[in-house]
Protein backbone atom coordinates (compact mmCIF):
# COMPACT_ATOMS: atom_id res chain seq x y z
CA UNK A 1 0.00 0.00 0.00
CA UNK A 2 1.11 3.81 -0.73
CA UNK A 3 3.01 5.41 2.08
CA UNK A 4 0.60 8.25 2.36
CA UNK A 5 -3.03 9.57 0.48
CA UNK A 6 -4.44 12.55 -0.58
CA UNK A 7 -5.45 13.24 2.96
CA UNK A 8 -1.85 14.06 3.50
CA UNK A 9 -2.02 16.57 1.50
CA UNK A 10 -2.91 20.37 2.33
CA UNK A 11 -5.20 20.87 -0.26
CA UNK A 12 -6.56 23.80 1.00
CA UNK A 13 -3.51 25.76 1.13
CA UNK A 14 -3.09 26.10 -2.58
CA UNK A 15 -2.76 29.47 -3.36
CA UNK A 16 -2.95 30.81 -7.16
CA UNK A 17 -0.88 33.69 -6.76
CA UNK A 18 2.52 31.59 -5.93
CA UNK A 19 1.51 29.35 -9.09
CA UNK A 20 4.60 29.15 -11.86
CA UNK A 21 2.68 28.37 -14.88
CA UNK A 22 6.04 26.69 -16.00
CA UNK A 23 6.12 24.33 -13.21
CA UNK A 24 2.55 23.73 -14.07
CA UNK A 25 3.67 22.35 -17.61
CA UNK A 26 5.90 20.17 -15.85
CA UNK A 27 3.18 18.79 -13.28
CA UNK A 28 0.98 18.11 -16.29
CA UNK A 29 3.50 15.97 -17.86
CA UNK A 30 4.45 14.32 -15.19
CA UNK A 31 0.76 12.99 -14.14
CA UNK A 32 0.90 11.03 -17.49
CA UNK A 33 3.83 8.98 -17.28
CA UNK A 34 3.69 8.36 -13.66
CA UNK A 35 0.27 6.92 -14.54
CA UNK A 36 1.68 5.17 -16.82
CA UNK A 37 3.29 2.65 -14.27
CA UNK A 38 1.24 -0.44 -15.12
CA UNK A 39 2.60 -1.20 -18.76
CA UNK A 40 6.40 -1.03 -17.02
CA UNK A 41 5.28 -3.45 -14.16
CA UNK A 42 3.87 -5.89 -17.34
CA UNK A 43 7.43 -5.65 -18.80
CA UNK A 44 9.53 -6.09 -15.30
CA UNK A 45 6.78 -8.72 -14.62
CA UNK A 46 7.74 -10.84 -17.64
CA UNK A 47 11.55 -10.18 -16.97
CA UNK A 48 11.15 -11.35 -13.69
CA UNK A 49 8.71 -13.91 -14.29
CA UNK A 50 10.75 -16.78 -12.21
CA UNK A 51 11.00 -14.62 -8.90
CA UNK A 52 7.51 -14.62 -7.39
CA UNK A 53 9.09 -13.13 -4.36
CA UNK A 54 9.76 -9.97 -6.48
CA UNK A 55 6.05 -9.59 -7.92
CA UNK A 56 4.83 -8.45 -5.31
CA UNK A 57 7.25 -5.79 -4.45
CA UNK A 58 6.20 -4.37 -8.55
CA UNK A 59 2.45 -4.75 -7.66
CA UNK A 60 3.13 -1.76 -4.11
CA UNK A 61 5.51 -0.28 -7.01
CA UNK A 62 2.61 0.40 -9.36
CA UNK A 63 0.24 1.65 -6.64
CA UNK A 64 2.66 3.85 -5.81
CA UNK A 65 3.41 5.51 -9.07
CA UNK A 66 -0.09 5.81 -10.43
CA UNK A 67 -0.95 7.63 -7.09
CA UNK A 68 1.87 9.84 -8.04
CA UNK A 69 -0.28 10.05 -11.41
CA UNK A 70 -3.15 10.31 -9.39
CA UNK A 71 -2.29 13.39 -7.27
CA UNK A 72 -0.27 15.87 -9.91
CA UNK A 73 -3.09 15.58 -11.86
CA UNK A 74 -5.75 16.20 -9.22
CA UNK A 75 -3.21 19.40 -8.14
CA UNK A 76 -3.10 19.87 -12.17
CA UNK A 77 -7.09 20.09 -12.52
CA UNK A 78 -7.14 22.35 -9.50
CA UNK A 79 -4.88 25.02 -10.46
CA UNK A 80 -6.12 24.88 -14.19
CA UNK A 81 -10.04 23.45 -14.04
CA UNK A 82 -9.46 23.27 -18.13
CA UNK A 83 -6.86 20.60 -17.99
CA UNK A 84 -8.31 17.18 -19.13
CA UNK A 85 -5.99 14.41 -17.60
CA UNK A 86 -8.07 12.01 -19.47
CA UNK A 87 -7.61 12.93 -22.78
CA UNK A 88 -3.68 13.69 -22.59
CA UNK A 89 -3.43 10.61 -21.05
CA UNK A 90 -5.46 8.37 -23.97
CA UNK A 91 -3.11 10.34 -26.18
CA UNK A 92 0.02 10.12 -24.66
CA UNK A 93 -0.60 5.93 -24.39
CA UNK A 94 -1.61 6.20 -28.11
CA UNK A 95 1.73 7.39 -29.10
CA UNK A 96 4.27 6.34 -26.62
CA UNK A 97 4.69 2.70 -26.08
CA UNK A 98 7.21 0.26 -24.68
CA UNK A 99 8.06 -3.09 -25.76
CA UNK A 100 5.93 -5.63 -23.70
CA UNK A 101 5.73 -8.96 -25.62
CA UNK A 102 9.21 -9.80 -23.83
CA UNK A 103 10.35 -13.16 -22.36
CA UNK A 104 13.98 -10.92 -21.35
CA UNK A 105 15.09 -7.94 -20.27
CA UNK A 106 16.10 -5.70 -23.07
CA UNK A 107 19.39 -5.00 -21.00
CA UNK A 108 20.94 -8.35 -21.48
CA UNK A 109 20.37 -9.24 -17.67
CA UNK A 110 18.58 -8.96 -14.93
CA UNK A 111 21.35 -6.87 -13.41
CA UNK A 112 20.89 -4.86 -16.40
CA UNK A 113 17.59 -4.14 -15.96
CA UNK A 114 17.87 -4.01 -12.41
CA UNK A 115 20.49 -0.86 -13.05
CA UNK A 116 18.40 0.53 -15.58
CA UNK A 117 15.18 0.98 -12.74
CA UNK A 118 18.09 2.23 -10.47
CA UNK A 119 19.18 5.29 -13.11
CA UNK A 120 15.14 5.96 -13.32
CA UNK A 121 14.76 6.56 -9.55
CA UNK A 122 17.67 8.21 -9.78
CA UNK A 123 16.17 10.77 -12.00
CA UNK A 124 12.98 11.08 -10.76
CA UNK A 125 13.68 11.19 -6.99
CA UNK A 126 15.90 13.93 -8.20
CA UNK A 127 13.52 15.82 -10.70
CA UNK A 128 10.68 15.98 -8.04
CA UNK A 129 13.28 17.41 -5.10
CA UNK A 130 14.41 19.83 -7.81
CA UNK A 131 10.40 20.89 -8.33
CA UNK A 132 9.84 20.91 -4.63
CA UNK A 133 12.73 23.65 -4.11
CA UNK A 134 11.99 25.52 -6.84
CA UNK A 135 8.68 25.83 -6.29
CA UNK A 136 6.84 28.82 -4.31
CA UNK A 137 3.18 27.19 -4.11
CA UNK A 138 2.96 25.50 -1.18
CA UNK A 139 0.78 22.61 -2.31
CA UNK A 140 3.26 21.73 -5.07
CA UNK A 141 6.09 21.91 -2.96
CA UNK A 142 4.50 19.59 -0.23
CA UNK A 143 3.19 17.00 -2.96
CA UNK A 144 6.52 17.27 -5.04
CA UNK A 145 8.28 16.28 -1.84
CA UNK A 146 5.91 13.23 -0.67
CA UNK A 147 7.12 11.80 -4.41
CA UNK A 148 10.31 12.57 -4.09
CA UNK A 149 10.84 10.53 -0.83
CA UNK A 150 8.58 8.19 -2.57
CA UNK A 151 11.13 7.98 -5.19
CA UNK A 152 14.08 7.78 -3.29
CA UNK A 153 12.46 4.46 -1.57
CA UNK A 154 12.01 3.28 -5.03
CA UNK A 155 15.74 3.47 -5.98
CA UNK A 156 16.54 1.57 -2.80
CA UNK A 157 14.13 -1.03 -2.95
CA UNK A 158 15.85 -1.53 -7.46
CA UNK A 159 19.18 -1.24 -5.90
CA UNK A 160 18.84 -4.07 -2.83
CA UNK A 161 17.22 -6.47 -5.65
CA UNK A 162 20.56 -5.50 -8.23
CA UNK A 163 22.51 -6.48 -5.40
CA UNK A 164 20.47 -10.07 -4.82
CA UNK A 165 20.78 -10.86 -8.43
CA UNK A 166 24.56 -9.41 -8.77
CA UNK A 167 24.91 -12.48 -6.49
CA UNK A 168 23.22 -14.85 -8.55
CA UNK A 169 23.78 -13.85 -12.00
CA UNK A 170 26.92 -11.21 -11.88
CA UNK A 171 27.80 -8.62 -14.37
CA UNK A 172 30.79 -6.94 -14.94
CA UNK A 173 31.03 -2.91 -14.46
CA UNK A 174 32.00 -2.65 -17.67
CA UNK A 175 28.61 -3.75 -18.19
CA UNK A 176 26.72 -1.47 -15.67
CA UNK A 177 28.57 1.51 -17.39
CA UNK A 178 27.09 0.56 -20.69
CA UNK A 179 23.79 0.14 -19.13
CA UNK A 180 24.23 3.51 -17.59
CA UNK A 181 24.96 5.30 -20.53
CA UNK A 182 22.32 3.78 -22.66
CA UNK A 183 19.80 4.70 -20.00
CA UNK A 184 20.98 8.37 -20.36
CA UNK A 185 21.17 8.62 -23.74
CA UNK A 186 16.98 7.38 -23.62
CA UNK A 187 16.32 9.67 -21.13
CA UNK A 188 16.61 12.22 -24.46
CA UNK A 189 14.01 10.07 -26.29
CA UNK A 190 10.47 10.72 -27.06
CA UNK A 191 8.60 9.85 -23.65
CA UNK A 192 9.00 13.18 -22.39
CA UNK A 193 8.95 15.50 -24.81
CA UNK A 194 5.73 13.99 -25.72
CA UNK A 195 4.34 13.62 -22.53
CA UNK A 196 4.66 17.64 -22.29
CA UNK A 197 2.90 18.03 -25.80
CA UNK A 198 -0.14 15.49 -24.83
CA UNK A 199 -0.51 17.35 -21.42
CA UNK A 200 -0.06 21.32 -22.92
CA UNK A 201 -0.86 21.49 -26.42
CA UNK A 202 -3.96 20.10 -26.78
CA UNK A 203 -4.86 19.72 -30.97
CA UNK A 204 -0.98 21.45 -32.00
CA UNK A 205 0.36 18.86 -33.87
CA UNK A 206 3.39 17.62 -32.32
CA UNK A 207 7.04 19.04 -32.81
CA UNK A 208 10.00 16.99 -30.89
CA UNK A 209 12.86 20.05 -31.15
CA UNK A 210 10.26 22.22 -29.92
CA UNK A 211 8.89 19.84 -27.07
CA UNK A 212 12.45 18.67 -25.94
CA UNK A 213 13.63 22.42 -26.00
CA UNK A 214 10.74 23.60 -23.85
CA UNK A 215 10.38 21.17 -21.35
CA UNK A 216 14.49 21.16 -21.42
CA UNK A 217 13.76 25.08 -20.42
CA UNK A 218 12.14 24.68 -17.40
CA UNK A 219 13.30 21.19 -16.26
CA UNK A 220 17.02 21.81 -16.38
CA UNK A 221 16.69 25.56 -15.06
CA UNK A 222 15.43 24.38 -11.51
CA UNK A 223 18.42 22.09 -11.02
CA UNK A 224 20.42 23.28 -8.61
CA UNK A 225 24.28 22.08 -8.55
CA UNK A 226 23.51 19.50 -4.98
CA UNK A 227 20.70 17.76 -7.29
CA UNK A 228 23.73 17.15 -9.89
CA UNK A 229 25.87 15.39 -7.18
CA UNK A 230 23.08 13.51 -5.65
CA UNK A 231 22.57 12.27 -9.23
CA UNK A 232 26.27 11.03 -9.45
CA UNK A 233 26.15 9.82 -5.96
CA UNK A 234 23.08 7.27 -6.86
CA UNK A 235 24.40 6.31 -10.26
CA UNK A 236 28.10 5.51 -9.22
CA UNK A 237 26.41 3.23 -6.40
CA UNK A 238 24.31 1.59 -9.01
CA UNK A 239 27.14 0.67 -10.62
CA UNK A 240 29.47 0.40 -7.92
CA UNK A 241 31.51 2.90 -8.11
CA UNK A 242 32.73 5.25 -5.07
CA UNK A 243 30.12 7.60 -4.69
CA UNK A 244 32.41 10.06 -3.17
CA UNK A 245 36.04 10.92 -3.89
CA UNK A 246 37.98 12.56 -6.99
CA UNK A 247 36.19 10.72 -10.05
CA UNK A 248 32.69 11.59 -8.70
CA UNK A 249 33.40 15.01 -7.88
CA UNK A 250 34.44 15.19 -11.77
CA UNK A 251 31.48 13.68 -12.76
CA UNK A 252 29.21 15.74 -10.74
CA UNK A 253 31.47 18.65 -12.60
CA UNK A 254 30.55 17.19 -15.49
CA UNK A 255 26.55 16.88 -14.99
CA UNK A 256 26.06 20.02 -13.87
CA UNK A 257 27.89 21.87 -16.56
CA UNK A 258 25.13 19.53 -19.13
CA UNK A 259 22.51 20.44 -17.26
CA UNK A 260 23.09 24.12 -17.41
CA UNK A 261 23.65 23.90 -21.26
CA UNK A 262 20.98 21.65 -21.92
CA UNK A 263 18.83 25.04 -19.69
CA UNK A 264 20.70 27.56 -21.68
CA UNK A 265 20.14 25.87 -24.78
CA UNK A 266 16.62 25.45 -24.55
Amino acid sequence: MPHWTADNIAWDKFDPAKLDPALLKLVKAASVTEFNAAHYTHYLTKVFQDDAEFHPILAEWQLEEEQHGRMLARYARMADPHFDFDAAFRKFTGGYQIPLDVSQSVRGSKVGELVARCMVETGTSSYYSAVSEAAEEPVLKQLCHQIAADEFRHYRTFFDGMHRYQEQEPISLFQRLRVVIERVRESEDDELAFAYHCANDGDVAYDRARCIRDYEAVAYGIYRRHHAEQVVRMTFRATGLKPRGWLASQASNWAWRKMRQRAAAA
